[in-house]
Parts: C-alpha cells; structure tokens; sequence
C-alpha cells in the first residue's frame, strides 16, 4: 500500500486520541499468564505483534511462525525451552532469520535448554524441545538487547530453582529491565536487582490478578513529533497513560520539553502543547535507555530545520532492518546531511525539504510513522505503509483525525 500525505488545513489541532496498549508490556504480560493462567490482562495492544505472542503461546508442537515480530522471538525462545514436553520450530521472516540469537541461546542452553539451530548457526529458525531446568545461574553481556534479558526473567518464576542472572559490563536498558521486574512484583514474585546482578525467587501459584496495560509510549512519540512542528497553542491528548511509567519511552515528555511541548498528565491522560519554538539549533541525547524513540527524534529534528546528535543507537542495525542505515537514506532523499557509526546519528540543520519524495519503510513500523509527521512540512509519499500494523494498526487513521490527507495511491 502506497499513501500519499499532506498536511492539515488546521493550523492550530485540539483533538484527541485513544491509544491501545504497550506492545512491550502486553507481550510481557501475555508470557506471564501463559505461566500462570489465573492472571487477566487488561487493555492488550491490538499490534500484530500482540496477536503474534498470543498465537505462539497456544501451541506445544509444529512450527511456529512469529514474522517479523523480535520480542515474540526472543520471549517464546525461553518460554518453549523451560516448558517441558513442548517440541516446536521457532521462525519468522527472512529478516528475523538475519537477526541474532546466540547470545540468548546460548545462555539457555547453560541453564540445561534443549535448542538447535535448522539453518545458520546463531540465528533462527530454532528447533526447541521444551524441559525441566534446574540449573539456576547464568551470565549475559550487559549491553545486549534488553529483551534477551527479559525473556529469561520471565520465565524466571516458573524454573526449579528461580534465576540469578549477572549481566556483564555497562547494562545499557535498564528501563526495559525494571519493566519486567515491575510486572514480575505486581504477580508477588520476589526480585532483587542489585548492581549487576539479578535474582528471581521461584513462584509456585500466583493470586488472581489482573494486570492493566498502559498504553504504548512509542506511538505516543509521533504525536509528539505532530505537536513539536505545529504552531504554537497545539493540544493533542492522549489516553491512557501514567506518570509512573514502566516504559523507558516516557522520557518523551522531558526530551520534547526542548521542542516547546509541554506534557500535563491528568487522570490517565496526557496533554501536549505547543508552548514555544524549539530552544536550541543542535540537540545532543544519549538514547541507550530509549533507543525506540530515535527515528522520531531524528524527524523532528529534520522538520524543524535544526540539527541533533544522537548516541547510545547500538542496538538499531539489528532491528526490523538497520534503521541507522535506513534513517541515513531515507532523511538523505529531503535533501538532509546524515552522518552515522554503529552507534550514532548525526543530522545537520537543513531548511529546504526536497519535495517529490518517496520513504521507503524497510518491513518497519517504526520507519514509516516516523515519517508520518513530516507531511506537516512537505507532502510525501511511503511505501508500503501497512507495516505500521506490526505495532499500531489505527496509526494512518489516527492521522486523517488530526487533519492530515491521507490517500492510496
């Protein structure tokens, strides 16, 4: 699907708009219940990844397809290997069999897994034949993706012995991390996290509890994005969220403070306004605790013709494709300088956008909602913009609401 965008004939947007869950915390959440099915699950994203976990977690035997869904890959890895009698095939698209896994294999395979590579060597597809493990005492390096770190958390509560995990060198997500152990103690399993070291207690049963989902912060950074270059005087509001979050995304509302939005939280909402201009013409965050946001930011930037350095990327060229790379090219084709390593972006300040353009979105969500909100600058086209589905179905249509046009071409 090809979508032509423009921008919207409102100059100044009230509006408001109601997101659907966390991806992160629903697949989290939806592990957890498959461990202990006592617990209910409130206000799940309606993602493709979402509906993905959930359809893995169903099966005991066969192969199972994820797609391009990481988090699904990673979290089912551990969740089939520490279930005993379960015997299945683990795959997913020809870019998640590009995408590696050895570091969480091979940790499982420590604690006792019974796991086999079908193809290469370090990635999937992964022939896994589920067992009792009762080994409980691993180590992983710290600046890996926090969703290995994750996966074995989780399953954590459900193994003979519990986890003592100890994570190597600088631990660079740690939001992700306190993520897990906060749904980990919201279910009355015993966690500590102490320096570089994390244990978790066996839980045997789990009270009837329900776990309420907060809704996704990373799609809440488009709007963000939307705000951040509309006038001053702007207000999008958005639900449902908290500002106790276990999302490390919630660092938007401190982050876009520096492009004039102001964030009001008010029973379960956000409020963003347009307050200033943007403060400064070159903008420098370490992004390792909320690599997600990255693109957005990049955009933004972009759209309002100031520069940024962006560090703390190292975990971006192994994504739904290398978005560092991506971002580079696709920033490039508005006519953009971009600068990047294997773990920084640089954008120069650049106020001519080339128009006549076409975004490529790479089989990733995040690359074609990040652009979304440049339409409020220069009209577009992206190709293949169904991929937004993969996190946020009702993002195309949550645009036309704000204003933008939007047409298939």
């Amino acid at each position: 699907m090809r979508l032509q965008l423009t921008s919207t004939s409102d100059s100044k947007i009230r509006k408001s708009i109601a997101i659907t869950g966390s991806k992160s915390e629903t697949n989290r959440s939806l592990l957890l219940q498959a461990l202990f099915p006592n617990i209910k699950i409130e206000n799940l994203s309606n993602s493709d990844d979402g509906e993905v976990m959930q359809k893995g977690l169903t099966k005991s035997t066969g192969v199972v397809d994820i797609h391009h869904a990481g988090t699904a890959m990673r979290f089912l890895t551990a969740y089939f290997a520490s279930q005993e009698g379960k015997r299945v095939v683990l795959t997913g698209s020809q870019r998640m069999q590009e995408r590696p896994i050895k570091v969480l294999v091979k940790a499982l395979q420590s604690l006792g897994a019974d796991i086999q590579y079908e193809k290469t060597a370090g990635y999937p597809p992964l022939r896994i034949t589920g067992k009792k493990l009762e080994k409980s005492q691993v180590s992983l390096p710290a600046n890996i993706s926090s969703q290995y770190i994750s996966a074995l958390l989780l399953i954590a509560p459900s193994l003979e012995n519990g986890l003592e995990l100890e994570l190597i060198g600088k631990i660079t997500s740690v939001p992700y991390i306190k993520m897990t152990l906060a749904l980990l103690e919201q279910i009355g399993v015993q966690t500590s996290f102490e320096g570089n070291k994390i244990s978790i207690a066996l839980k045997q049963a789990v009270a009837d509890t329900t776990l309420v989902v907060e809704s996704d912060w990373s799609s809440a950074s488009y709007f963000y994005s939307i705000v951040a270059m509309c006038e001053v005087g702007t207000e999008i509001q958005l639900s449902s969220y908290k500002q106790s979050s276990l999302q490390g995304d919630s660092i938007l509302a401190k982050i876009y403070n520096d492009f004039g939005v102001e964030t009001t939280f008010s029973n379960n909402t956000i409020l963003l306004k347009k307050t200033t201009e943007v403060k400064s013409e070159y903008l420098k965050y370490d992004l390792s605790n909320a690599p997600d946001i990255a693109q957005t930011i990049a955009v933004t930037c972009l759209g309002l013709g100031v520069g940024c350095h962006l560090i703390g990327l190292h975990t971006l060229p192994i994504k739904e494709t290398d978005r560092l790379a991506a971002l580079q090219t696709e920033l490039g084709k508005f006519g953009a300088t971009v600068d990047i390593d294997s773990e920084s972006l640089t954008l120069q300040p650049h106020s001519n956008l080339k128009g006549e353009v076409a975004v490529d979105t790479y089989n990733d969500h995040r690359m074609a909602m990040a652009f979304g909100p440049l339409a409020l600058k220069v009209d577009f086209v992206v190709n293949d913009a169904e991929v937004v589905s993969k996190s946020y179905p009702d993002f195309w249509n949550d645009l036309k609401t704000l204003g933008f046009g939007i047409v298939e071409l």
